[in-house]
């Protein structure tokens, strides 16, 4: 039996939340409802501007590791954070939920731990703001080829292909954990970084990785198609396992050549943020017991359905109860 069931590599990002009104979002010059990256003065700024704070360990590929946490699977994550007040609340917090943070945080003088500062409206709207800081920084040098070596599945996220340090660190990961005869895959993530990157992507997705998961809009930004179907099949011609989120419309999967379509219940969410991380959760799940296809989508949309019945990207109920209820238990 191997360590680690599931390990995560990704951006280490502590969501910093406050309450506030749409006075305040004009006065700061806040757009309203979306995702901004900024620069480090800004997020300096607007963090000593914050009221009354709430704080969380986030980003994308950790929201699937605390998922897969809360289904029981042992888990670990790679990330980068700074020997600041919030990386060393993003290390502990990660490890308070049962997740191995296997790089300790970074000592000296480099950029400080990455932080988003969400803004929450009357209305529910999330204004984020993220500073990306050590976390995009992140390289083949924080990757332990044991600690890969010594996981069922890894996964890889998309997010930090942008710097070629990144993309080293995923080869890095998942070569150690294939030779090993572990499983490699990535989310991935943002459609914009696929346009950035395209050949490096696909190359990666051909000769490093076992799984791919993405919504419509990032499996098309592979081949630059507007037909899916074009995209999925040109996908999983490289790749032996694709698993394909279509919001409403459930999931497709592609595992060796077999595609297998998972009908999801359609509800209004209160807030989508998470649902494709705690789609991976349940997936990858699913993946590491060892169940087939149908079973694993269903996993993965039940988790995704109940991070959308609440504020916030993670589930907080037990996922498991979850998983009685819809009938996937053993």
């Amino acid at each position: 039996m191997k360590t680690y069931q599931l390990v995560g590599i990704g951006n280490a990002v502590v969501d910093v939340i406050t309450q506030t009104d749409d006075s305040f979002l004009d006065h700061m010059g806040i757009q309203k409802g979306i995702m901004q990256l900024i620069e480090r003065d800004r997020a300096e700024v607007l963090y000593g501007a914050m009221g009354e704070r709430k704080q969380a360990a986030g980003g994308s590929v950790a929201n699937t590791i605390a998922g897969a946490g809360n289904l029981g699977m042992r888990t670990a994550f790679v990330g980068r954070v700074h020997d600041d007040a919030l990386g060393r609340f993003y290390a502990k917090a990660m490890e308070e939920v049962g997740t191995a943070f296997v790089n300790p945080p970074v000592p000296g003088g480099e950029l400080p731990t990455s932080r988003s500062m969400i803004f929450v409206s009357p209305d529910g709207e999330r204004s984020m703001n993220t500073y990306l800081g050590i976390s995009a920084e992140l390289g083949p040098d924080d990757v332990d080829e044991g600690v890969a070596a010594s996981a069922e599945v890894v996964f890889l996220e998309g997010y930090l292909f942008d710097k070629d340090k990144g993309k080293e660190a995923f080869k890095r990961m998942a070569r150690a954990c294939r030779a090993a005869g572990g499983k490699a895959g990535i989310a991935i993530s943002d459609p914009f970084c696929v346009e950035r990157h395209r050949a490096d992507f696909l190359d990666l997705i051909e000769n490093e990785l076992d799984y791919v998961i993405g919504n419509e809009a990032e499996i098309r930004s592979l081949f630059e198609s507007d037909d899916l179907e074009d995209a999925l099949a040109r996908t999983a011609a490289i790749c032996s396992l694709v698993a394909c989120t279509r919001s409403g419309d459930g999931v497709t999967i592609v595992a060796d050549g077999t595609r297998t379509d998972v009908g999801v219940q359609k509800i209004v969410p209160v807030d989508a943020t998470g649902a494709g991380d705690g789609f991976a959760a349940g997936f990858l799940y699913g993946l590491a017991h060892g169940r087939d296809m149908e079973t694993c989508g269903r996993m993965g949309c039940a988790v995704a359905g109940e991070v959308i019945r609440h504020v916030g990207p993670r589930a907080e109920s037990d996922l498991q109860q979850v998983f009685e209820a819809a009938g996937l238990t053993d």
